[in-house]
């Protein structure tokens, strides 16, 4: 069970802090515990039951977060291109929908070179490929962000500084 004050990601919702622990005004199951949630990036505050089928875990360690980062070149792009839209966002979807950063990074790696080839015909980016490159760099970039110690804004520049240093 998570404690107040614990940092969690929350489903799609991203990083969160743990409030409280209790049974919250207006709730009227009151046999429940509910997590009280205040996304960290949003002003919002979720209710969620204690026991919830959720996806939920702790955010990841410092070390974590820049291990994963020095894996970021390794990580390969495996989500095959596909004119189909919708086939396309089924794909971006699974990616979301497992909860693993890796799949995170594949994602935001396969709509970055996506976009660098639609640049260089001339095209903008596609507004499913932006819509779903927005929510993994949030949910990614968030969670690095706290686990870093960082601003937001400054993890893309770090994860960049980083891998140039270890490929120098």
């Amino acid at each position: 069970m998570y404690q107040v004050g614990d940092l969690v990601m929350y489903g799609s919702t991203g990083v969160c802090r743990v409030e409280d622990v209790g049974h919250p005004e207006g709730i009227s199951d009151k046999e429940k515990l509910y997590y009280t949630l205040a996304p960290v990036y949003d002003k919002e505050v979720i209710y969620t039951p204690v026991d919830t089928k959720a996806f939920m875990r702790p955010v990841m360690s410092r070390t974590d977060a820049e291990q994963l980062i020095d894996r970021i070149p390794e990580i390969p792009e495996e989500l095959e291109n596909n004119r189909d839209i919708r086939m396309q966002s089924e794909k971006y979807r699974a990616c979301l929908n497992t909860h693993e950063n890796e799949d995170l990074i594949r994602l935001i790696k396969v709509v970055h070179r996506k976009n660098h080839r639609s640049m260089k015909a001339g095209r903008h980016m596609g507004s499913t490929d932006q819509q779903y490159m927005k929510r993994a760099e949030k949910l990614l970039y968030g969670e690095l962000s706290v686990a870093l110690g960082i601003g937001f804004d400054q993890v893309q520049p770090y994860i960049q500084k980083r891998i140039a240093g270890a490929q120098a």
